[in-house]
Parts: structure tokens; C-alpha cells; sequence
């Protein structure tokens, strides 16, 4: 084919309608060869020399090139590793912008730059050709009809998410075609969206679908990275989750969410990629400028900083490298249409020199850009680097995974001592970690169990992972689960802990939905997913992590707890004083009834004091929030977080609501405040029957003209003030 200059913009592969663009960024090659492929890609047809080298970037333009062609690249440069350059121009290297790949990675040692000797440290330059093992990039053509597709653009006090995986989630759906399990198109099914939609969730947040490998030793093992936490290439779907190998099916899937009101999240990993440490292969990055990409040590780069554990961290420092994330987040927004994004081990993006910096170039590039400022951005606000641990010092306008709300609301219900406190700061959506530069509550990710861990059912059913399958000798995954197993490790048929076992879930859940904050719920714990007990299922594409799609009757175990789920989902979504746009302190008060806007009670029935607060044993708390909180009655302006702030609230026009969390073994006779009208139980986790059906007896005080109710020992009860009847009777009954 002939070859012209061509454009050093945009990066990639480009289809103009005439012929493709080919530009790739490489600030210390010396050659860069492009290789195309005939239809299969195992024939290498034609080598062409990029004949353009501006600004970095390496370009030609072939004007007889269309899409479906195959390529891939060879980049010539030095060889020295101590030095950080690792060019091998017999490995064929990924273009990091190509759109899709073909053909799948078939490990073996020609993958690597160099030939192991007789120790790690005698590496010499291995000369064998890797071309045949790779998949190929395709061009594309980017033409799709979206027609009235629009982002939902759920407000963030309103979102529910779902977080799932692509495959595991339609594997196992008899109503789904064979041919669609797995796929992005099996998800598109309207049964599928039908079922996420019932219940109540706005946002589905996948688990990766960057291109990513399966890693040579899970293969070996007879495994496969089944979270896909391994990306090999920033633009391209997953290939694996095709059913049609048409990248419209992804867009398809995009559009019928949104039909339905469903925005879609994405979790990506641009802190690492699959090349793995200073002993991995040769597959894109680190044969096309090694020492632009990555993280190196300055005394010696051969070797790679490890901030992430997965041996490589990507150099977010370097413009190009910055350039490439920016470019491939807006591809997922414009072109894909998705509506957001979970970061991997977030804190890695907002690494400078010297140290983690929330004023990085990363953020501040998000800051203004003028697409991605409109979308939804959630951190996983850890990695294992010095300093990695960064909850609450995101900037604002993030979400972050709050895992110090997960674990305390596990250990609350495991009965821990000396947890009352840290579960109130919790509830009020952690606005000791939150509650600064105009964050908002939503800002905290509130869940129990995520796709890392143990799913709901296994935290109720084991004390101790069980990760044997993963070939590691079970010396993976977290230790410090905070679970319990009511006596049994694993099933069990005795009636009385699985009844034990599933208030204890109702429980957890409902404090994900009650609290303050943005829920998110693991798909399958709705249902009564079990991985038997592994809490790092990342290798396991099969019935481990596979959702179960057993028919839910009505009157099973699973079926009340699915459709408890939903009543919690709406609940939260009927009474607007569950998800405040602002913290309040209870400094502003509702005129109907004279509560303030969020008040914390003792089963006295009075404040809890600061000696009960720090009751080693207490474990029972009533929360009042208090609707009808007049907007003029708030402070003018808000004033910064710390000690003695303020905090503007919204106006509001709701009911108020009693929520009592009682953890205790025994039953609590907890004293409800005086009223100007009626207390009504609107939902209890000490039974799986429906709201309707609950009932609790009041017991009305003659001398104060207020109540008193039993909350049975485990339980959450939900209570909503009712102002258009009069209290309840000495002897009478709400329900």
C-alpha cells in the first residue's frame, strides 16, 4: 500500500471516509514499523515505515487502508534496560488507542524481550518473532445510529448502583440464547434490564471490559482472570464479551439502558496494565517507550515502582501517558456513550514524584475538561504505595468506595464492642471524612459487599475464606472479613440459623439503604448468591462466581429476601430525608413538629449522652431525621467542615423518620419522641413479611403523652411519623 505523511493527530487508528490515519506517540524510538495482517491475522502481509516524526508521534496515512484491515506494530530503539529502554522490534506490539482487537494472546516465551540465562539478572536479547501469539488491532468505523439515546443523568442523591460483571452475570440465564450468555449483547436483553430496572437500580457499574488478558500463570493453573484487572488496551471492548464480534454491540447495549433510564458505569484500570513487572512480556507499552509509560526506579531503571502489586504502575507524570487516559475516558463518553467511571486503585492517578497530590495533573485535567465533567468519577481510594490509603481526600465532585463504612456496619451486626459511635458517623454519610470543600454526602460509596470479598450470603455464612480453588493454598484474599457463621461453616439445614442467617442480611442491607450516602449493591445478593465461601473469586469463570437464576418464589428464602430488597430500594426512593443533597447537624428545625433535622436518641428515648456513647456494650441507637426542615431557617451561607461548622440544607417538605438500629441479644424497650401525630412501623427486618403485614405494639405513657415500642434483638425498624391522624391509643395497634 502507499504510505503519505499523514497527521500526528488524533493518536490511533482513524478512518476518514478515504482511507486511515496511523499515528503512534514514542519519544525515544528510532523506527516505527506498521504491519498489516490479512483477514485471519497469521499472515503478515506488508511492513510500512511510518514516514513522519512530529512532536513525538510517529504518522502516516494510507489512503487505500479501510476498516476491518489488521495491524500492529514494530518499534526499533535501544535496548537497556538499566536505562530504561526495552525496544524489540520482533515482538509485535498493540497500538495502546486501538478501538478492537482480533485473535486472541496465546502465551509463550517469544512474548518476552529477552531470554532468561541462568539467573533472573542474565537477560539477553531474545531475537524470536511473537506476531503468530498476538491479537491483532482492527480499524473501525465509528458510524452508529444513536437516534433519541440520551444519557439518564440520574442526580447523584438519586442514584442506586448495581455493580456486576458482563459474564458472570448472563451465564447462567436460561432465558437468555446460548450464543448471548456472556455477553454484551446477553445483557441487552430485555429480560435482563427488565429484572436490574425492577428493582429499583438507576446505575449498573460493570467490572472491567478494557481489553485484558488472561495471565500466563492462571492459565496454567487451567484458570482465567475473570475480573479483568489485567488491561491490555484503554479504547477496545473486551473481546471475549462479543457474541457478534461487531463493536456496535457494545453501543447497542449502551442505548438500551439508557432507554430505560439505566445510566452505565464502567471500572477501569489505568494504574497498571498487563505487562506486569521487569520479567513480563513485551505486548504494547513497554516495547513502544518503556520509559515514558511506566514508573521506573531512578537508581536503576530496569526495575518498576510497584504501587499497584501487579509489578508495573503507569507514569501518570508524563503528558503523553496523561494524554492517552484523558483521550481514552472521553472515547468511553462520546463514542460509547457510558455515563461514568469506578477507578481501580484510584490513589495511583493522583501520584506526582512526590507523592499523592488531589491537585495532580490527572484531577485538574478532569477538573476542566469539558465532557468528563459531566459524567459520574468514583475512586477506589487506595493503593499499596506509600501514602496509599487516601479516603476523603479526593477532590470534589467524587465518589469514593467507603470501605470504613462497610466494615463498620459488618461489625455493628456482628456485635463488636464499642462500635455505636463509628456507626453514627457512618448513617450520617461520614461527614468526618467527607464533609469539606463543598463535598456532599453523596460522596460516600455506602456498601457491604462488593465483587472483592465475601458476597452478602457468604459474610452470614463464613468465619474464614476458603480460597483453595484459586490454587494459592488459601493464603489469598482478605483475612479480616468481620463475618460469622451462626455456629455452621457453610450450608446448613438447620432452620433455626438460616433464619439467624437471613435477618442478619436484611439487616445489612438495610443499613446500606438507610444511611446517608450513594448504596451500592453486589448483583446476586439479592437473590442469595453464594461463592462457598471465596472471597477473592478473580480467577474463577465458572459456577463460583457465575450468578445462579433459580426461579425466586414468593414464599422461598430468596424470594422474600429479593423482594425485601426492592422494599428498601423504594423506601429510600419515597422518603427524601434518606438522601439529602447537604449534611445537617441538627442545628435547623421542622415547624410541624420541632425536631431538628437529624437527631440521635438513646432507647431512654432522650439524647444519647456522651457516657452512652462510649458504652462499650451499647449497641442500640434510634436516628430522627425530621422532614418539613424549612429552607429559611437555614444559615445564609455554609461554612467550612471542622469543628463547630455549619451546614446549609436544602428546603424540605417530607415525613420524618425513626430509624432504630437495636444489635442487641435481647429485645429494647425504646421510648419514641412526642409527636403531634402518629408513629407507623413502615418497615422491620425481625420478619421477611411485607410492610403491610408488619405490626408492633405501642405502649402510650400516661405522664409524658408519648410511647414506647419493642424492637426485637437483631432488627432494624423503620418509623414514619404520620401528622394527618392523631397518636395512637393506649392499646392500639399500627401497622
Amino acid at each position: 500500500m502507499k504510505v503519505t505523511q499523514g497527521l500526528p493527530y488524533p493518536l490511533g487508528a482513524t478512518w476518514d471516509g478515504r482511507g486511515v490515519n496511523f499515528a503512534l506517540f514514542s519519544g525515544h524510538a528510532e523506527r516505527v514499523e506498521l504491519c498489516l495482517f490479512d483477514s485471519t491475522g497469521r499472515r503478515e502481509v506488508q511492513r510500512i515505515n511510518l514516514p513522519e516524526y512530529t512532536n513525538q508521534i510517529w504518522h502516516g496515512y494510507l489512503p487505500e487502508a479501510r476498516p476491518g484491515m489488521l495491524y500492529g506494530y514494530r518499534v526499533y530503539g535501544p535496548y537497556e534496560p538499566h536505562l530504561g529502554h526495552r525496544f524489540n522490534p520482533n515482538k509485535l506490539l498493540l497500538d495502546p488507542y486501538a478501538r478492537e482487537l482480533k485473535g486472541k494472546l496465546r502465551w509463550s516465551g517469544a512474548h518476552m524481550g529477552y531470554r532468561v540465562g541462568s539467573s533472573l539478572e542474565d537477560l539477553s536479547f531474545d531475537r524470536r518473532d511473537s506476531a503468530h501469539r498476538m491479537p491483532k488491532c482492527v480499524v473501525v468505523d465509528p458510524a452508529f445510529t444513536w437516534g433519541q439515546t440520551q444519557h439518564p443523568r440520574t442526580p447523584w442523591t438519586d442514584t442506586v448502583i448495581y455493580e456486576t460483571h458482563v459474564r458472570g452475570f448472563t451465564m447462567r440465564h436460561e432465558g437468555i440464547p446460548k450464543g448471548q450468555r456472556g455477553t454484551y449483547a446477553g445483557m441487552s436483553q430485555a429480560k435482563v434490564i427488565d429484572y436490574i430496572k425492577s428493582l429499583g437500580i438507576t446505575a449498573v457499574e460493570l467490572m472491567p471490559v478494557h481489553a485484558f488478558v488472561d495471565d500466563q500463570f492462571l492459565e496454567q493453573k487451567k484458570l482465567r482472570n475473570y475480573w479483568g484487572y489485567s488491561t491490555l488496551g484503554f479504547f477496545a471492548p473486551e473481546p471475549r464479551y462479543f457474541a457478534n464480534a461487531e463493536l456496535a454491540e457494545f453501543k447497542r447495549m449502551v442505548a438500551q439502558y439508557h432507554d430505560a433510564g439505566i445510566e452505565v458505569l464502567l471500572d477501569v484500570v489505568y494504574n497498571h496494565t498487563a505487562e506486569g513487572n521487569h520479567l513480563g512480556p513485551t505486548l504494547s507499552f513497554r516495547g513502544i517507550d518503556n520509559a515514558s509509560y511506566y514508573r521506573l526506579h531512578n537508581d536503576n531503571q530496569r526495575y518498576y515502582i510497584n504501587d499497584t502489586g501487579c509489578g508495573n504502575t503507569l507514569n501518570m507524570s508524563h503528558p503523553r501517558v496523561l494524554q492517552m487516559v484523558m483521550d481514552s475516558l472521553r472515547y468511553w463518553v462520546s463514542e460509547m456513550k457510558v455515563d461514568g467511571f469506578r477507578f481501580d486503585l484510584a490513589s495511583v492517578l493522583g501520584r506526582e514524584n512526590h507523592g499523592f497530590d488531589k491537585g495532580s495533573g490527572f484531577f485538574d485535567a478532569l477538573r476542566q475538561d469539558p465532557v468528563l465533567a459531566q459524567v459520574k468519577l468514583i475512586a477506589e481510594p487506595w493503593d499499596i504505595g506509600p501514602g496509599g490509603y487516601q479516603l476523603g481526600n479526593f477532590p470534589s465532585g467524587w465518589g469514593e468506595w467507603n470501605d470504613r463504612f462497610r466494615d463498620t456496619v459488618r461489625r455493628f451486626w456482628r456485635a463488636d464492642e464499642a462500635v455505636l459511635p463509628e456507626l453514627a458517623r457512618r448513617l450520617h454519610g461520614s461527614s468526618d471524612i467527607f464533609e469539606h470543600e463543598g463535598r456532599r454526602p453523596w460522596s460516600s460509596i455506602n456498601y457491604v459487599s462488593s465483587h472483592d470479598g465475601f458476597p452478602l450470603t457468604d459474610l452470614v455464612s463464613y468465619e474464614t475464606r476458603h480460597n483453595e480453588a484459586n490454587g494459592e493454598n488459601n493464603q489469598d484474599g482478605h483475612q479480616g472479613n468481620y463475618s460469622v457463621n451462626y455456629g455452621v461453616e457453610g450450608p446448613t439445614e438447620d432452620v433455626v440459623i438460616q433464619a439467624r442467617r437471613e435477618q442478619h442480611k436484611r439487616n445489612l442491607l438495610a443499613t446500606v439503604f438507610l444511611a446517608q450516602g450513594t448504596p451500592m449493591l453486589l448483583a446476586g445478593d439479592e437473590r442469595g448468591n453464594s461463592q462457598g465461601g471465596n472471597n477473592n473469586a478473580y480467577c474463577q469463570d465458572n459456577e463460583i462466581s457465575w450468578l445462579s437464576w433459580e426461579p425466586l418464589n414468593a414464599q422461598s428464602r430468596d424470594g422474600k429476601f429479593y423482594h425485601f430488597v426492592k422494599q428498601l430500594i423504594q423506601l429510600r426512593k419515597d422518603y427524601p430525608v434518606l438522601r439529602r443533597a447537604h449534611y445537617v447537624h441538627g442545628r435547623h428545625f421542622s415547624p410541624s413538629t420541632e425536631y431538628p433535622d437529624i437527631h440521635w436518641l438513646s432507647p431512654q428515648g432522650g439524647s444519647i449522652s456522651n457516657e452512652e456513647w462510649h458504652q462499650a456494650d451499647a449497641r442500640c441507637l434510634g436516628m430522627l431525621l425530621a422532614g418539613d426542615v424549612s429552607g429559611h431557617q437555614q444559615e445564609e451561607t455554609p461554612l467550612k467542615s471542622g469543628k463547630g461548622a455549619r451546614s446549609a440544607v436544602p428546603a424540605q417538605s417530607d415525613e420524618s423518620l425513626l430509624i432504630i438500629f437495636n444489635a442487641q441479644a435481647e429485645d429494647v424497650v425504646f421510648a419514641l419522641p412526642e409527636s403531634p401525630g402518629r408513629w407507623e412501623c413502615i418497615l422491620t427486618t425481625a420478619s421477611p413479611e411485607s410492610v403491610q403485614q408488619s405490626t408492633l405494639q405501642l405502649r402510650t405513657s400516661d405522664a409524658h403523652h408519648s410511647a414506647a415500642i419493642d424492637v426485637p434483638s437483631h432488627a432494624t425498624l423503620v418509623l414514619a411519623l404520620r401528622l394527618d391522624s392523631l397518636p395512637a391509643s393506649n392499646t392500639g395497634e399500627t401497622s
